[in-house]
């Protein structure tokens, strides 16, 4: 199985198949709106303006696992990071990233990173770095800001 084998929902729980970013560098992020890293939305949205047009897409995953920190319907938190933060890369439904619930996704993620950082996605704002042939190259903490990843998304780019 492969990442581009797997299929995610969108805000309006259509289907939407991995593999139409096939040959993109993904940036995969489980995102909250009440979060103390909420404000790396602004860094993410920088690095999507600057490599969009080269080839990275930034997938947005909320997630109200932890501390109930995106509460909000998938209307609702689009709303908040369109008004607040300016974001215009793809956001999907409002996924689980541990448990008996765990998106497909967040699974094949986690399985591919287990040497980066453990298994359990620990909070919000957690990024998974994939190159452009689908291969899951880093994972990096929340606390990472999306700034850290610029150097390797160059490098994944060829830029």
């Amino acid at each position: 199985m492969s990442l581009y084998d797997l299929t995610v929902k969108n805000t309006r729980q259509e289907d939407v198949s991995l593999a139409e970013f096939k040959g993109k560098v993904l940036l995969i992020v489980n995102t909250a709106t009440g979060c103390g890293f909420t404000p790396q939305y602004s860094g993410l949205q920088k690095l999507y303006a600057q490599y969009k047009d080269q080839g990275l897409e930034i997938l947005d995953f909320p997630c109200n696992q932890f501390a109930n920190q995106a509460p909000g319907s998938d209307e609702e938190i689009a709303s908040f990071c369109t008004v607040n933060f300016g974001t215009t890369f793809p956001r999907f439904a409002k996924i689980e990233v541990n448990g008996p619930g765990t998106a497909p996704l967040f699974d094949y993620l986690k399985k591919e990173t287990r040497g980066f950082l453990g298994s359990a996605i620990k909070w919000n704002f957690t990024k998974f770095l994939v190159d452009r042939e689908g291969k899951v190259v880093a994972r990096y903490a929340p606390a990472d800001p999306p700034e850290k990843l610029e150097d390797t998304i160059k490098e994944l780019l060829g830029s």
